[in-house]
């Protein structure tokens, strides 16, 4: 399945309170490129599709096309300081062929 990080559950809730997004589902979705890596796309939603995967993860309602799920499976999004002041939304894929595991420092 995927997981879903507090510190991304946090972020996740205050960009839905800041675009009026409130009480929408997150869409999760990932394309496998040329080279074979994944490009990942999130955004909320409030349609969602007959097929879509649905589930709740740290409070947040998550939706996945089929079409994606085997992409996902395993992952893990967190939000990260990756550099000083600058935070990303960051996708722990394992698989993903660049996906090496966090290291403990």
């Amino acid at each position: 399945m995927i997981t879903i990080t507090p510190a991304a559950a946090r972020q996740i809730r205050e960009s839905a309170r800041q675009t009026q997004s409130e009480g929408m589902a997150l869409r999760l979705a990932a394309k496998r490129m040329p080279d074979g890596t994944i490009h990942y796309g999130m955004g909320f939603d409030d349609i969602g599709r007959h097929d879509d995967l649905r589930f709740e993860c740290e409070g947040i309602e998550v939706v996945i096309a089929p079409v994606s799920l085997e992409l996902l499976s395993g992952t893990t999004i967190d939000y990260v300081e990756l550099e000083p002041g600058k935070f990303e939304f960051i996708f722990l894929n394992p698989n993903d062929p660049n996906y090496s595991p966090p290291t403990e420092e």
